[in-house]
């Protein structure tokens, strides 16, 4: 076995994240004259840098290399959730005036459909994850008044001990660590996983030669996805984090917030156990 079979490389790991995006196409209902300010705004804010930094040939060419690059590695999904998402998903949840759980960004590696699993469960793991510190993580999924949300569910999906997700890795089970968990009556769950540990970006890559051009680093946090929907409420997509872990103070995709921090606690059966409650608020 090869180790590019063995570990992702970042044009693999890029174009698995590129061909999900594309399965589902999007739109929005954008019109013309706001499309017409955004684009004016953006290409000006360009200018602006160009000009304020005296911007030479040779540095337009290597930045349309790049692009190209980007590109041909499949690696937008992954530039754009690292480097931008956090700002459009903090102008989302200011502009609407929310009073609910506060979320954080998706990222690239999220997968629908992820097999539904009861409130109190354990989430699909192999052998060798098991091995792996426990987690036990639990709470109540409300409304913004506290009454409880039966039936909500929770897509939980995280990376491996190893920092690999299935599906944008190789030799990993197609839902290993992927599920969707359904609250029982009162809104509650708890499931069982495994701690993550922190882990680098894809960073053989376009987006990595980005991070080295300015001396920056491409870890992230470790750290749990999940996406909150209950019917006649907002939706909540979230990334938790660990108290003092690494890299939580200097996360390379700046979406940590102290909302968003986890403290677990061994019991004494060696899990680690965490509380964390989410209130939705109404749809618009």
């Amino acid at each position: 076995m090869t180790q590019a079979e063995i570990n992702p490389t970042a044009h693999a790991s890029g174009n698995a994240a590129t061909d999900k995006f594309k399965a589902g196409r999007v739109s929005s209902d954008t019109s013309k004259e706001r499309a017409n300010a955004i684009y004016t705004d953006l290409l000006a804010a360009i200018a602006e840098v160009a000009h304020k930094h005296q911007v030479t040939y040779d540095e337009y060419r290597v930045l349309k290399q790049w692009m190209i690059d980007v590109g041909e590695y499949g690696e937008w999904p992954l530039w754009l959730d690292v480097f931008v998402e956090h700002e459009i998903e903090e102008i989302n949840y200011d502009r609407h005036e929310y009073t609910g759980t506060k979320g954080s960004i998706e990222g690239p590696y999220y997968v629908e459909n992820a097999p539904k699993l009861p409130a109190k469960c354990e989430m699909p793991m192999r052998d060798q994850d098991k091995a792996q510190t426990p987690l036990i993580f639990k709470g109540q999924v409300t409304d913004v008044d506290g009454n409880p949300l039966s039936g909500a569910t929770l897509e939980l999906w995280h990376a491996d001990a190893d920092g690999y997700y299935s599906q944008f890795a190789p030799n990993i089970p197609e839902w290993n660590l992927r599920g969707t968990i359904v609250t029982d009556e009162e809104g509650r769950y708890e499931i069982k996983t495994l701690q993550p540990a922190p882990y680098q970006i894809p960073a053989d890559g376009p987006t990595g030669w980005f991070i080295d051009s300015y001396g920056g680093h491409p870890w992230r946090p470790a750290h749990l996805h999940l996406m909150v929907k209950h019917p006649g409420h907002r939706s909540i997509t979230t990334q938790l984090y660990f108290k003092g872990g690494e890299w939580t103070d200097n996360d390379v995709a700046t979406a940590v917030k102290p909302e968003l921090l986890l403290d677990p606690q061994q019991d004494a059966d060696g899990n680690n156990v965490v509380n964390y409650s989410f209130a939705l608020d109404k749809e618009d």
